[in-house]
This record gives C-alpha cells, sequence and structure tokens, in this order.
C-alpha cells in the first residue's frame, strides 16, 4: 500500500468516526433514558470483549483451531469463577496454556 492510499484510508477512518460519534450525540435524550436502553448498553462493553478474547483463543488465521490457547482460556474462566486473584488467574492461564504447548508438540 502506498504512502498516499494508507493515508486516505486513515483519513477516511477517521471522518467516520467523527460522524458515529456526533451520530450518537445526537440521539434524543428521551431515547437514551428508557430503562431497557441502559441495560443493553451496560451489557455491551462485556459482548466486544467476550468476542475479541474467542477470536484471538479460537482462531489462527482463516481457520478454528483447539490448542493451548482454549486450555488456557478455560482454566482462567474455572480459576476467575473461584474468585482467585487476577495475577493468580494469569499465571494459571500462561502455565497452562504452555504445557498444553509442550505436550502437544
Amino acid at each position: 500500500m502506498s504512502g498516499g492510499s494508507l493515508w486516505t484510508v486513515v483519513l477516511v477512518a477517521a471522518v467516520g468516526c467523527y460522524l458515529l460519534k456526533l451520530a450518537g450525540l445526537s440521539v434524543p435524550a428521551a431515547w437514551v433514558e428508557h430503562p431497557w436502553v441502559t441495560r443493553v448498553v451496560e451489557f455491551v462493553p462485556a459482548a466486544l470483549l467476550a468476542a475479541l478474547v474467542a477470536v484471538q483463543a479460537a482462531t489462527s488465521g482463516p481457520d478454528l483451531v483447539v490448542d493451548g490457547r482454549l486450555a488456557g482460556l478455560a482454566v482462567a474462566a474455572l480459576a476467575l469463577a473461584l474468585r482467585a486473584p487476577f495475577i493468580v488467574v494469569l499465571v494459571l492461564a500462561g502455565a497452562t496454556g504452555a504445557l498444553v504447548h509442550v505436550l502437544a508438540g
């Protein structure tokens, strides 16, 4: 990609982000104050984060893979369910992923 087309893409993306922000600010306050809108908006960040984690843990390029990342994610979920401290969750997930990687070759 040449320098000129790269800057075009960056500028188009910036304008798109600005227009999206402007559209959000243009929504009437009466629409935003509905209780169901508040409930839905509270779940959007968690849903987006879960989607990003799932894609990173279960794919490699265009392929769906099952490897140590999924095992590490499962151990992390279990540790979080048991209310382990965050550093323990990270260490357990990393160690599990590494162990599965070593054992699987």
